[in-house]
C-alpha cells in the first residue's frame, strides 16, 4: 500500500528525525573540542610555572585541567613546585588580607589576620584600619598590648594619662596591656596596620568597648557613678566600633599633659635617622626597647629592599617573626628542621608568619619596585642570627670540612651582617 503523503515531506520527516538524534553527539562532539581547545591553549602558553602550571620542564608535573583558581596559581608558582629544595611537611605560613572579612561601617572598615586565618601565628594578630576624617575609633582598651603604624594620613590619639598627640604617615604608637585610648582620622583617607601581642585576638575578655560596658550596666548605677540623671544614658549606643564625627577644635585641659622620654606612647620617625645597613641593599628602621622605651612586649622592623636584593639568610633566636607586606612582591623559603622547607611567593597585603628559630630569606622579586614590608616580633627587640656571619665567625677548617667546600672560600667568607645585599 503507498503512502498517501507526499514523497518530499516524507523526506523532510526522515531528516528532522535524522538530525534529532545526532544532535546529542554533535553537542557532545563539541564540549569536547571545546574542552580540547583550553587544553591545547594552555600548552600553547608554555605550560610552565611562570604560566600557572605544575611542570618544571625536565619532564616532571604535568598540565592542571580540573579546577583551579588560575590567578591564585599564577601568583604563587613556588606553590606549584618549581623549587626543587623545597621539601617535607610545612604548614601554610601566609595568609592575604584581601581573604579576611572585611567589617564596613559607618565611617570606615578593618579586616584582620589572626590564629583562625593563620593558625601558625601564635603570638601575633594584625588588621587594617580605615577611618574617614573625623572617625574615631571609640574608647576601648585591651588585655593585649597594641602597635599601630600609620602608612597614610594622620591620626589623633589620646591614651589615659596622655593628652591629644598627632602623628603622621610613618609614625607609630604603643599602648600597654590595659591603657584606654582611642584614634581619630585628620586626613580625607587614614590606614594604619594595627598589631596585638596575641595571636587570638578575637577571644571573649581581649577588647572592651567603653558604649558596650555603659550599655551593660544598669542606669541606677550609672547615675549613681557620674552623679547624672539615668535619662543621660539613653542613647549611648551599643558597640558601633567605628563613630562617624566631626573634628573638635578645643583643647583638652586638665591631666598630667603628654607624657615624655621613655614613657611616650609616640615613635615619630622624623627624630629617628635610618639604621646603617651593610649590603647596600635597602634601608633599614628598627623600632623596639631600643629606640622605642614603652614597647616593652613589641618589637619591629620596617624594611625597605631594593629590586633584585636579598634580606640575607638568618633566623630569630628570641620570637616569631610576623610580616605585613605594604608593596611590592617578592618570596622567601622557610626552613624549619628535619629536612622540611618550603618557599612562598608574598605580594602587597599579605601576611606571614616565621617560626622561631626557622631560618629564611626573603628575595626581591621585582625588577624595577622596592618590597616594602613590617617584622613583628612578641618580644622587647629585634634580634636575629645571619647565617654567612655565624659560618665566618666559626674556625674555617670546621665549616671547610661540614660543608664540603674548599678552605680558602671558608676563610674568606664575610664577618659582617650584611642584612639588605644589594642585587649581584
Amino acid at each position: 500500500m503507498k503512502s498517501s503523503r507526499h514523497p518530499d515531506a516524507f523526506a523532510l520527516i526522515v531528516s528532522a528525525r535524522v538530525l534529532s538524534s545526532l544532535l546529542p553527539i554533535s553537542s557532545a562532539f563539541l564540549a569536547a573540542s571545546c574542552a580540547s581547545a583550553t587544553v591545547i591553549e594552555r600548552r600553547q602558553s608554555g605550560g610552565g610555572f611562570e604560566d600557572g602550571q605544575p611542570i618544571d620542564g625536565n619532564g616532571k608535573g604535568a598540565l592542571i585541567v580540573g579546577g583551579t583558581n588560575h590567578q591564585i596559581d599564577l601568583q604563587n608558582p613556588d606553590n606549584l613546585g618549581r623549587q626543587s629544595t623545597d621539601a617535607g611537611v610545612v604548614p601554610n605560613l601566609k595568609w592575604s588580607f584581601s581573604d579576611s572579612k572585611t567589617r564596613i561601617v559607618n565611617g570606615g572598615w578593618v579586616r584582620e589576620s589572626v590564629i583562625t586565618d593563620l593558625p601558625s601565628s601564635h603570638d601575633i594578630a594584625g588588621a587594617q584600619q580605615h577611618l574617614t576624617k573625623g572617625s574615631i575609633r571609640e574608647l576601648h582598651w585591651h588585655r593585649v598590648a597594641e602597635w599601630g603604624y600609620l602608612y597614610t594620613g594622620s591620626l589623633i590619639i589620646t591614651a589615659v594619662n596622655q593628652t591629644l598627640a598627632t602623628i603622621e604617615a610613618g609614625d607609630i604608637w604603643y599602648f600597654p596591656v590595659g591603657v584606654a585610648h582611642t584614634v581619630q582620622g585628620l586626613e580625607d583617607k587614614n590606614e594604619f596596620l594595627l598589631i596585638f601581642d596575641d595571636g587570638n585576638f578575637d577571644a571573649v575578655g581581649t577588647t572592651f568597648n567603653v558604649d558596650d560596658w555603659i550599655t551593660h550596666t544598669p542606669k541606677s548605677v550609672l547615675a549613681k557613678n557620674f552623679g547624672l540623671p539615668e535619662s543621660v544614658f539613653n542613647s549611648v549606643p551599643a558597640s558601633p566600633y567605628i563613630v562617624n564625627a566631626t573634628l573638635d577644635p578645643h583643647d583638652v585641659t586638665g591631666g598630667n599633659g603628654p607624657l615624655k622620654g621613655n614613657a611616650s606612647f609616640v615613635y615619630y620617625s622624623k627624630d629617628h635617622p635610618l639604621e646603617d645597613v651593610p649590603g647596600g641593599g635597602g634601608t633599614l628602621r628598627i623600632v623596639d626597647s631600643t629606640t622605642f622605651p614603652v614597647a616593652k612586649t613589641i618589637a619591629a622592623t620596617v624594611v625597605t629592599l631594593s629590586p633584585g636584593a636579598l634580606r640575607e639568610l638568618h633566623w630569630h633566636p628570641n620570637a616569631e617573626e610576623w610580616l605585613y607586606f605594604h608593596k611590592g612582591q617578592g618570596r622567601a623559603t622557610v626552613f624549619i628542621g628535619s629536612g622540611a622547607a618550603r618557599t612562598f611567593d608574598f605580594r602587597a597585603g599579605d601576611t606571614g608568619v616565621f617560626p622561631t628559630n626557622s631560618g629564611h630569606y626573603i628575595e626581591n622579586t621585582s625588577e624595577t619596585e622596592d618590597l616594602v614590608w613590617i617584622e613583628i616580633y612578641k618580644s622587647d627587640r629585634v634580634e636575629d642570627i645571619s647565617l654567612t656571619q655565624w659560618l665566618a665567625l666559626t674556625p674555617a677548617d670546621i665549616v671547610a670540612n661540614v660543608l664540603k667546600i674548599p678552605l680558602d672560600i671558608a676563610e674568606n667568607l664575610v664577618k659582617e651582617k650584611q642584612l639588605l645585599i644589594k642585587n649581584r
